[in-house]
């Protein structure tokens, strides 16, 4: 999980045999490492045709999702541990190098109180199968904190690193996300030099999940720090642009993060590829 890479919602997030021909291509036309699949339907993924498309076009692939209500862990490790499985192989079928994201829980899961340790118990019973299957199909697995107001159960580094201590296992890493380290840390640098060695991912994501470079992340901070720790995972720029209502509602997007796909694509992305290369990370 090396190099600079952008996340499908760019094109997709329906990843079954025309999101893929749409996606693939535009993604190699911008010279991405890598593509981030948005796995949230793996029974429709054609895994062959997938691996095919990366294939003919020199392009490396992780996965990411969020569990739907009926198998969020922390209520029901049995169904997520089975949902998660699945997603793993169908991960390992398409040539992904991880399956990551919020893969402890659900986009917008809150009980209005704080976890319980009931809550957390059953989540790492779920971490720790899942990680164990990822191990075997020969990929990594990783868990992405998110904001308060997405999940109750996990929002920091400190956060996933005990969670990551609770599971026990060594094939676990900790994937941040700029947007919500804006919300959560005590300075995101900070939260980039706590999770150390387990940072191997981590998405480029502006203050209102729009165009980079536009909003207030401190952009400069967050390069120097991973230069800081000798970062060498994947960089992969993040913008909501196209948006299933349902997803929508669990990330609150209400309106339009950027004007358009290419305001992203043409502006954001050149500079976060020219803060990269500024800090040597590219």
């Amino acid at each position: 999980m090396e190099g600079f890479g952008v996340h499908t919602s760019m094109w997709t997030m329906n990843w079954d045999r025309a999101g893929a021909e749409r996606t693939i291509p535009a993604a190699a036309a911008y010279d991405m490492d890598f593509i981030e699949i948005a796995l949230l339907n793996a029974p429709i993924v054609d895994t062959a045709h997938t691996r095919d498309l990366l294939k003919q076009h020199d392009m490396r692939a992780v996965a990411s999702l969020g569990l739907p209500e009926e198998n969020w862990p922390s209520r029901n490790p049995e169904g997520a541990i089975a949902h998660l499985k699945e997603a793993i192989e169908v991960a390992a079928a398409m040539g992904c190098e991880a399956l990551s994201g919020v893969t402890y829980g659900g986009i917008g899961e809150r009980t209005g109180q704080p976890p319980t340790m009931a809550e957390y118990d059953n989540v790492a019973r779920a971490l720790s199968a899942a990680a164990a299957h990822a191990r075997d199909a020969g990929i990594l697995f990783g868990i992405e904190p998110v904001n308060r107001y997405e999940s109750h159960l996990i929002n920091t580094t400190a956060q996933a690193k005990w969670m990551i201590e609770k599971v026990g296992s060594d094939n676990i890493f900790i994937h941040l996300d700029t947007y919500h380290m804006n919300i959560e840390e005590k300075g995101v640098g900070n939260g980039i030099i706590q999770a150390g060695d387990l940072l191997r991912y981590i998405h480029l994501s502006e203050s209102d999940r729009g165009t980079p470079g536009c909003g207030t992340c401190d952009w400069d901070e967050i390069h120097a720090t991973l230069a800081a720790i000798g970062f060498k995972g994947g960089l992969a720029m993040e913008s909501f642009i196209n948006m299933p209502p349902e997803l929508a509602s669990g990330l609150a997007v209400w309106r339009p993060v950027a004007p358009s796909f290419e305001e992203v694509m043409d502006n954001g992305l050149p500079f976060l590829r020219g803060k990269a290369r500024q800090y040597g990370l590219i």
